[in-house]
C-alpha cells in the first residue's frame, strides 16, 4: 500500500516526538533516583545522629552514594536452592581447598593456637569457615557494604533488618575501625574475612592484634579471633568435635530413630549404630541426632551440639556439614566412608509437588500437592516405601520420584 507524503511526515513527527520524551524520561530518571537518594539520606541523619554516629563519618559514607544496581537486580533473582547436600559439599570441601586450609594453618598457627586457648574453640574449625566464606580471604565481596545496604533499605527490600543493619555500619565507621571505602562485603551487607554483619560485629568482634581496632577486613588475627569468640559465645563446647560419620545395620529400626529424636549416643548405639572408624565413642553420655542427607543408602552421621553452634553462623545443615567435614579434611581426614547413592538430585517446588500428586494418585493422603513437604507427606512417603520394600526413611528426593514415575 501507498502512503500519502503528509501521512508519512506526520507518523515521523509522532516518532520524533515518542523518541524525545523517552529520552528526555531516561535523562530525568537519574536525576530522580538521585533526588530520592538525597532525601533517603537526610532522613536518616536524625536516626543515625540518635546512636553515636559523627556528622563526618556519616557524609564520609555517602559520599557519591546513588542505589547500586546489581544489588537491587540481585533481590529478584534469588534462585530456588536446588542442590542435594552431596553437591553442596562437594564444590566447597575438595583436597584443594583442605590443602589450603593446612597452609593457612601453619602461617596463622600462632594466632589460631592463642584464640582455641582463649575462646575454646579448634583452630580446624575456624579455618573451615573462614575457608568456607571467603576462600581464605581470596574474595570478601566486593561491594561498599553501607551504599549496599542503604540500597536494600531505600528499596523497601526487609527494610526494618537491614536499616538496622546499616545504621550498625554507620557507628562501625563512626568508631574508626574501618574508613567507609574499605568496609566491603557482599551485596547483602556480610563483611570481612569472615563475613560478619554489621550486628555481629558489634556483638562479637574482637581487637585481636590489640591495636585499638576491631579490623575483620585486614587484620587476619582479628578475623580469626572474632570468628573463635563468636562460636563461643554460642555455646562452643571445646575439646568436642562436630558429629561422627556412622554406619547403620541392616535392617535399622527408621521408626525407632525417629521416636528417638536427640538421644546419649549409648542410646543410639543400642540400636546397632557404630562409628565407620570402627572405634568406640569416646564420651557415650553426649546427646546426638541422626542426619541422613541422602537418605538411607547415603553416608549417616550421628550430630553433636557443636554441629547446632555452627549452624549459628549459616542455619543449614548442608553449611555446618561441609564446615565439620573441611575441618576433618584439614586434619588429615579423609572423605566420607559411605558414598553418595548415584543419580540423585535435589526437586524444585514443582517436582516435589508431583511427588504429592504421584503419592495421592496412589492412595496416600499427603494434603494439598503444594510442594512443600510436611508431616503429612512424610508420613505418605514413608507408608508407600514399607509397601515397596525400601528403607523406610522418608525422604524425598529425586530417586524418589523416579522410583513413584515407574
Amino acid at each position: 500500500m501507498i502512503r500519502s507524503s503528509g501521512f508519512v511526515f506526520a507518523r515521523l513527527r509522532r516518532l520524533c516526538a515518542w523518541l524525545a520524551m523517552a529520552v528526555a524520561a531516561s535523562l530525568a530518571m537519574p536525576a530522580l533516583a538521585q533526588a530520592n537518594s538525597a532525601d533517603f539520606v537526610r532522613g536518616l541523619w536524625p536516626e543515625a545522629q540518635a546512636q553515636g554516629v559523627s556528622r563526618q563519618a556519616f557524609e564520609a559514607a555517602f559520599a557519591g552514594y546513588s542505589p547500586i544496581p546489581q544489588v537491587i537486580e540481585l533481590t529478584r533473582k534469588q534462585p530456588e536452592f536446588t542442590q542435594t547436600v552431596q553437591q553442596y559439599v562437594d564444590k566447597r570441601v575438595t583436597a584443594a581447598q583442605a590443602a589450603k586450609g593446612q597452609a593457612m594453618r601453619g602461617e596463622w598457627a600462632q594466632t589460631l593456637a592463642g584464640a582455641a586457648q582463649r575462646y575454646g574453640v579448634q583452630p580446624e574449625i575456624v579455618l573451615a569457615i573462614w575457608g568456607m566464606e571467603t576462600n581464605f580471604g581470596g574474595f570478601m565481596g566486593g561491594n561498599n557494604t553501607i551504599h549496599a545496604l542503604a540500597t536494600l533499605t531505600q528499596n523497601g527490600y526487609r527494610a526494618d533488618f537491614f536499616r538496622k543493619e546499616l545504621l550498625t555500619a554507620l557507628r562501625i565507621v563512626s568508631d574508626g575501625h574501618i574508613a567507609p571505602q574499605q568496609m566491603v562485603g557482599s551485596w547483602a551487607g556480610a563483611m570481612g574475612h569472615t563475613q560478619f554483619m554489621p550486628s555481629s560485629f558489634m556483638r562479637y568482634a574482637v581487637d585481636y592484634n590489640g591495636d585499638g581496632r576491631k579490623d575483620i577486613w585486614n587484620s587476619v588475627p582479628d578475623a580469626l579471633g572474632s570468628t573463635a569468640n563468636y562460636l563461643n559465645a554460642h555455646g562452643w563446647r571445646p575439646g568436642e568435635t562436630w558429629g561422627y560419620e556412622v554406619k547403620l545395620p541392616a535392617g535399622f529400626n527408621f521408626a525407632a530413630a525417629r521416636e528417638l529424636g536427640k538421644a546419649p549416643l549409648s542410646q543410639w548405639q543400642q540400636l546397632g549404630i557404630s562409628r565407620v572408624s570402627g572405634r568406640p565413642f569416646p564420651r557415650p553420655g553426649d546427646v546426638a541426632r541422626l542426619y541422613m542427607p541422602a537418605g538411607a543408602t547415603g553416608p549417616a552421621f550421628l550430630l553433636l551440639p557443636n554441629f547446632d553452634v555452627i549452624k549459628r553462623y549459616n542455619n543449614s545443615d548442608s553449611y555446618a556439614l561441609a564446615v565439620g567435614h573441611l575441618a576433618d579434611r584439614i586434619i588429615g581426614g579423609g572423605g566420607f566412608a559411605t558414598p553418595w547413592p548415584a543419580g540423585d538430585y535435589a526437586l524444585s517446588k514443582a517436582q516435589r509437588a508431583e511427588v504429592q500428586t504421584l503419592l495421592a494418585r496412589a492412595g496416600y493422603d499427603v494434603g494439598p500437592a503444594d510442594g512443600v513437604i510436611g508431616p503429612k507427606t512424610r508420613a505418605a512417603v514413608i507408608a508407600w516405601q514399607s509397601r515397596a520394600g525400601l528403607p523406610a526413611d522418608g525422604h524425598v528426593s529425586g530417586l524418589l520420584l523416579e522410583r513413584l514415575k515407574r
